[in-house]
């Protein structure tokens, strides 16, 4: 016998039985919210979509990831910051069953094939719009190739409620540090934010290395970023382009590398960085890194 069923049978008016589910339901959300468990941040460098089928040690890192992630941490939800949700504005996807997107051709059907069945979490998308006035709701995107190829491995039971924030391409990079430090409270509410993109991103000259040996700037670039990261010199990594040639080829488009941005804002000054994974592909760099 379920709760409704035995409301009924004590006598409890169906109204009364819905405003009790109501109020269930918010009193368990309400307790999620003030949760005081304080959840890491996570930048993802995702790469190839084939990763979500693909046996390798890129895939190996996320599921030990996830599995140190699971023994120790039960987040509320988690919000993803993908490379693949750009817009004009910001948007926090507020649908109860986010679609996955397949936003990617070319690729094996098998690719087309794979499931991931999060729910949505409306209620901490709308505690984002709590703390970013300007962002607006939506319902049409879902789960990008940034998000679910990724959370396949780290969470692949789907069983944490997932949703996505939007990158307002259009403004400058200290826009988004200073963005993601507003949603730091999220964290203490348990919620786990990722940030999935890539350091390196040049994706013409991927193909210019079909056996993945990385170009010197790729090595470079990442290398400093690394550096960067360790000393939390985070105003240097908001100006990259001051790094002449090698940022320039290593970020022709900063759509992979602001994600990064969004990680390194949800960092307090005191918490420990781990890299997860490192390795460069042609112009590609798939470092990833855990905060706290």
């Amino acid at each position: 016998m379920d709760r409704r069923e035995f409301l009924v049978l004590s006598g409890i008016s169906v109204p009364s039985i819905n405003k009790f589910m109501n109020l269930t339901h918010l009193k368990s959300v309400a307790e999620a919210y003030n949760r005081t468990e304080k959840m890491p941040v996570l930048f993802i460098g995702h790469g190839n979509p084939m990763n979500a089928i693909l046996d390798n040690p890129f895939t190996h890192s996320l599921q030990n990831l996830g599995k140190s992630l699971r023994e120790k941490y039960k987040p509320n939800a988690i919000l993803v910051v993908s490379a693949h949700w750009l817009s004009r504005g910001t948007f926090v996807n507020i649908s109860p069953k986010p679609k996955i997107i397949y936003d990617f051709g070319g690729f094996p059907e098998e690719l087309f094939q794979v499931k991931y069945p999060a729910s949505g979490s409306p209620e901490f998308a709308r505690v984002v719009e709590e703390l970013l006035p300007e962002a607006k709701e939506d319902t049409d995107w879902g789960l990008d190739h940034g998000a679910w190829t990724i959370l396949k491995h780290i969470y692949p039971d789907a069983d944490i409620p997932v949703f996505e924030l939007s990158i307002d391409y259009y403004r400058p990079m200290e826009y988004h540090f200073n963005l993601a430090e507003r949603l730091k409270s999220l964290r203490d509410k348990g919620v786990l934010i990722i940030g999935s993109g890539n350091i390196v991103h040049n994706l013409r000259m991927f193909f210019g290395r079909k056996d993945g040996t990385p170009y010197d700037w790729t090595i470079e670039f990442d290398d400093w970023s690394k550096e960067m990261i360790i000393n939390k010199d985070f105003r240097s990594l908001i100006n990259y382009e001051k790094q002449g040639k090698a940022a320039a080829m290593a970020i022709p488009t900063p759509d992979h590398y602001i994600p990064m941005l969004y990680t390194l804002g949800l960092t307090e000054p005191d918490e420990e960085i781990k890299f997860t994974y490192e390795e460069n592909i042609g112009s590609i760099s798939m470092r990833c890194f855990q905060i706290g």
